[in-house]
């Protein structure tokens, strides 16, 4: 029996004029499928989040959402956050996995446990990025299975800059800006339930980069317990 992931997008209160949800989506789709996922791609984020703790949870979820807060969205139905909370937080007691891309870090602020899922959070007023642009991306290859093997590597893209991340965060990739290093990507565990965040994944331009989409296959095997866990220090 073949798994099934289900890729949350942005649209309605979840979309924003900035990024192809729908394109970006699609491409993760195609990466989902060729691992061998069966894939369910939804634009109806809060009724899906909710339905997250009965038998239609997915083998993996993936997370490619805005933030409400900036676009002004219809109001959710009463109760619509809290059941999409309840939803994800027992999809994730249930030890299952979560990938989370780009823009979903300003995401689900009623969720007051997201920054402790995620392992980071981005903080208006604070975090940035440097215009869209080509950038190198460096790649630590020792840290993690993910990108074991792999070296740095350019992409067309956005990168996210003053994140608040959590004191034992591990990246995987990082960037420089004006001589510092911010973390990119990494992977962690939130109680039994593994989780990656990807930062990069603006716009297909992103998916074009061969090495990110090996990142994101590798990070879905991963996520699945298709190989090894971290390796050692």
């Amino acid at each position: 029996m073949s798994s099934r992931a289900l890729i949350l997008s942005g649209a309605g209160r979840y979309g924003d004029p900035w990024h192809p949800f729908a394109d970006t989506s699609e491409r993760l789709a195609g990466i989902l499928r060729e691992e061998g996922f069966e894939v369910e791609l939804s634009e109806d984020v809060d009724a899906r989040l909710a339905t997250l703790d009965g038998p239609s949870a997915p083998d993996l979820l993936v997370l490619n959402i805005g933030d409400p807060a900036q676009t002004d969205p219809e109001h959710p139905e009463p109760g619509a956050e809290r059941r999409a909370r309840d939803g994800l937080l027992a999809y994730l007691a249930n030890g299952r996995p979560l990938l989370a891309m780009h823009v979903t870090s300003t995401s689900l602020r009623g969720v007051p446990e997201w920054e402790g899922i995620l392992g980071a959070v981005w903080v208006r007023g604070t975090t940035m990025h440097p215009d869209y642009s080509w950038a190198r991306i460096h790649v630590h290859p020792d840290r993690h299975p993910i990108v074991s093997g792999l070296t740095d590597f350019d992409v067309e893209d956005e990168r996210y800059t003053y994140l608040r991340t959590a004191p034992d965060l591990v990246p995987l990739a990082t960037h420089e800006h004006e001589g510092d290093e911010y973390p990119l990507l990494w992977a962690r565990t939130y109680g039994d339930a593994r989780v990656v965040y990807d930062a990069l994944g603006h716009d297909t331009a992103s998916y074009d980069s061969p090495t990110h989409q090996a990142i994101i296959g590798r990070a879905v095997r991963w996520l699945a317990g298709r190989v090894e866990e971290p390796l050692a220090s």
